[in-house]
């Protein structure tokens, strides 16, 4: 009797060929994704290296027609020009203020008005929601001079409560849209089982649904505190030298002599660090928001 293994080894033979392509597939996929991720890394880093460079580089190598990648000499004497050339405290507290108040305030409306447009059935409800998007589409170039208009006429012109009303008519749409995004992924039987066991609306509310949309709401506040404290037209327009902000406190290093690079780069990295602190801060939370609202639960 004899024993017949040519079957055997010439199955194995095709499989593992066969086999071998599904493995090298994914692979060079996962390269090219690694490839294009670091492109897009350097892309989007480069300008943030390129400015803390610049800060702390002495002024004569920052208008240096041939500039190097790399710091030959570092120096915190722009930090100290930055801080000397205009008050900094005073723009950076002011910009703190409006930033948070605009937070707070778009916040809790834009919540209330998420929660409304997601969970009841009202006459209008479709119209609200075109209109929260179209109110994002208009340019906000194209609505200054009618704020201008109006904060004149209301006494707001040159007053911080004023820029805050300005900045809540473009961030509150963005925060209602983005809120009912995470509320409608909430399941509504949650808030019925509470109600059930002897909770009200409101306590069912406040013990199920708002633990859920915590990080939610984090990742939104944050994008809200971005947008007030970057925002840079509406503040040089209706705010006076006296009473302005810190991102048009960096306007001070162009005069008609001109531009300050290295003490303007210094003043720009000043200005990140509060937000760098933030996402520091709630970057967890922030994570957890952004892929909260994906998927529908």
């Amino acid at each position: 009797m004899t024993t017949t293994t040519a079957p055997a080894t010439s199955r194995k033979g095709p499989a593992a060929s066969r086999r071998t392509p599904a493995v090298s597939r994914p692979r060079k996929s996962r390269f090219g994704w690694n490839v294009l991720g670091l492109l897009v890394f350097v892309t989007a880093g480069f300008p943030v290296y390129w400015m803390l460079n610049t800060a702390f580089k002495p002024a004569k190598d920052a208008i240096d027609s041939d500039p190097s990648l790399l710091p030959t000499a570092l120096t915190l004497d722009n930090f100290s020009r930055a801080l000397d050339i205009a008050d900094f405290w005073g723009p950076v507290g002011r910009s703190l203020i409006v930033s948070l108040s605009v937070v707070l305030i778009g916040i809790v409306v834009g919540m209330l008005a998420a929660l409304a447009i997601s969970r009841f059935a009202f006459r209008g409800r479709k119209i609200v929601i075109v209109g929260i998007l179209a109110v994002q589409m208009v340019p906000l170039v194209a609505m200054i001079i009618p704020v201008f208009l109006l904060l004149n006429d209301l006494g707001q012109y040159d007053r911080l409560t004023g820029l805050i009303i300005t900045y809540l008519t473009f961030i509150l749409p963005f925060t209602v849209w983005t809120l009912r995004g995470f509320i409608v992924n909430i399941p509504k039987e949650l808030e019925e089982a509470a109600m059930v066991d002897g909770c009200s609306r409101t306590s069912a509310f406040i013990r199920v649904v708002f633990p859920l949309l915590a990080p939610g709401m984090v990742a939104t506040s944050v994008y809200a505190f971005i947008q007030a404290w970057n925002e840079y037209l509406y503040a040089l327009m209706l705010l006076s030298q006296k009473n302005q902000t810190a991102t048009v406190w960096l306007g001070n290093f162009t005069t008609k002599h001109g531009t300050e690079y290295a003490p303007m780069m210094a003043g720009s990295t000043m200005m990140a660090v509060p937000v760098v602190v933030l996402f520091l801060l709630v970057q967890r939370k922030m994570a957890a928001g952004l892929t909260a609202g994906a998927v529908k639960g």
